[in-house]
Formats: structure tokens, sequence, C-alpha cells
């Protein structure tokens, strides 16, 4: 399936295009394993057309070298922008990003998001698109002031949630399942009508878990969370107001 592809009204389509394509038959020169994700993917799964200029790739950790390595030998800049989850190989105004984990370390890729892709075509190239599960998965902890994701994942559920495998997408958030079941809430309130897209089973466990939080002790250390779905606006509690971050156990 072949998707077009929206850019920002102050690039050049054609440059634009013949960025990605280049960046694409280098990727599949090398030796490495990507998905495609970003506006392409949220395309796949919604046919929403989404304005964009630059491509987002995952991979797993390890291929990363191997992938700036590629792009350094054909004159691209590379950058491992953040440690923890990101890289980029830069060409004149046209970046790529080169992703493989988030930055709290919640959503790394792996083995089962290659099993789990969809084949699909960019710009005459056959690609692998990373799943809408993951998709989702990973949009879970984008919740900044300047990007909130939640739009975006109630529009996959809409378009293409009767298709979602449900039990993995839960075995891999459950660590943080009140951000989900705040998500399922958001949806319903905005598509009444399609509540039931929702598996039941999944929902009543959500609840559940929302009713027996009250029955544990609270921490006993000052715990914020909040860095995990915004690296900016919660600074001041870690760093004032003498908050924990958290970043593996439920709480």
């Amino acid at each position: 399936m072949s998707k077009p592809i929206e850019v920002k009204d102050g690039l050049s389509r054609q440059a634009v295009h013949d960025f990605y394509k280049e960046a694409l038959q280098l990727l599949s020169q090398s030796d490495a394993s990507f998905l495609v994700g970003g506006g392409f993917a949220l395309r796949l799964y919604t046919d929403i057309m989404r304005d964009t200029k630059d491509l987002d790739i995952f991979c797993k950790s390890g291929d990363t070298p191997r992938i700036l390595k590629q792009f350094k030998e054909n004159g691209y800049e590379t950058e491992l922008t953040d440690a923890r989850w990101l890289a980029k190989a830069i060409k004149g105004e046209h970046f790529m990003d080169i992703i493989f984990n988030n930055p709290g370390n919640h959503c790394a890729v792996d083995d089962s998001w290659f099993q789990r892709a969809v084949e699909s075509e960019m710009l005459g190239i056959k690609v692998r698109v990373i799943p809408a599960e993951a998709l989702i998965w990973s949009k879970l902890y984008v919740q900044n002031r300047e990007r909130y994701d939640g739009g975006d994942i109630n529009h996959i559920l809409l378009r293409y949630g009767k298709n979602l495998d449900w039990k993995w997408l839960w075995k891999n958030i459950e660590v943080h399942w009140q951000l989900l079941l705040a998500q399922l809430l958001s949806f319903q309130f905005v598509y009444p009508s399609e509540r039931d897209i929702i598996p039941k089973w999944l929902f009543e466990e959500l609840l559940t878990r929302a009713r027996e939080q009250f029955e544990m002790p609270p921490p006993v250390e000052k715990i914020c969370r909040g860095p995990l779905i915004d690296q900016t606006q919660y600074q001041t509690d870690v760093t004032e107001w003498d908050y924990k971050v958290v970043t593996i156990r439920s709480v």
C-alpha cells in the first residue's frame, strides 16, 4: 500500500521527496533492519494527511551505529542527539530521526515490533511500517505543552482499533496503566458512539486497578512521574519541590 506524502509549504516538495527517497535507499542498502513511522505511519492507519518535513525511522538500538555509519559514509551529517533514544542523519535543511527508544526508556524497539510490522511502499520503495500498537504505545508518553499526541491516538483507535492486538499493547503499557486508562476515557469522551471499539475486558481491568490503588498505602517517598511524559514542565517538581522521578516500577 502506497500513501502520498504532504510537506510544509516552505520546503520544496520535490526536494523533500528526493531526500526521503535517497534516505530510504541508503537504509535499504545497509545491513540494518528499520521501520518507517511518523506521519507516514499515521497516514497508513488513519488516512489522515500530516504535513511533515522530516522522516521518522525506528530501529533496534544495536543497529543505530550501523545506520549512522551508512549515512556518514554517504555525505550526511550524523549525530547521537540523545543517547537514551534518538539519533539524526542530516543533509542540508532536511533530516531523518532515527528512534530506538523513548526518553524514559520505556519503548525500546525490539524484534516484536518487526514481527508486527505492516508492509507498504513509500516513494516506490518497499518498506515496513511501525505496528499500530507500538505507535500508540510510544505516543502515550508524548504529552508536552508543545506537542500532545492524544489526538493521534484517538484517531488510530477510531480507524484501526478493531484490528489492534490489544493484549500486546496491554502487556507493554501495563506498568503505566494509568496512561492507557486516561487515553481510553478521552477516546470515549470524543467518540461516545464508538465506545465498543475498546475491549470490555481491558476497560474493566483498568477500572479495577483504579479502584484497588486506593486500598494500597501511598508511596513513602514523594514521587513525580511527570518527566516521563513531559521533560520540561515538571522540572520544578524535581529540582525545587523534592519529588523523585520513578522510571521503571509502577506506583
